[in-house]
């Protein structure tokens, strides 16, 4: 049985999308390169998969001096926020609240970090 395409990247190609949005448009060696500090990929792998995510639309490639060239045709904000929408819905049943008050129950938060939500939730808050 065929697996089911994912609406979201999966986690390799999130990573060579991080790597994409951190560094700018890159020959397909140097992802490779960049990608092996996390993981161990043969280079043939990591063009399998960057080929999968031009066919996605996740990345485009041009072709400059005889090497492919590739960048990101997805920003950050369109992938996060599309995946925490996702989790929103399927794990919070779209409460928004929920998945705050479980993120403030759960996590272990600095001063600066508390000070940064305070903020936040005060912005909001005005008219």
């Amino acid at each position: 049985m065929a697996r089911r395409t994912s609406a979201h990247p999966t986690e390799l190609e999130l990573e060579i999308l991080k790597i994409l949005w951190r560094e700018g448009p890159l020959p397909g060696r140097r992802v490779r390169d960049l990608l092996a500090q996390v993981r161990d990929l043969a280079y043939t792998s990591v063009m399998t998969i960057m080929k999968i995510m031009t066919q996605k639309g996740y990345v485009r490639r041009k072709r400059v001096e005889g090497n492919y060239v590739y960048s990101p045709c997805v920003t950050e904000e369109m992938v996060t926020r599309g995946m925490l929408c996702d989790l929103v819905e399927r794990v919070f049943d779209g409460s928004a609240t929920a998945v705050m008050l479980n993120l403030l129950e759960t996590a272990e938060l600095g001063e600066d970090e508390l000070k940064q939500i305070r903020r936040l939730i005060n912005r909001k808050r005005k008219p």
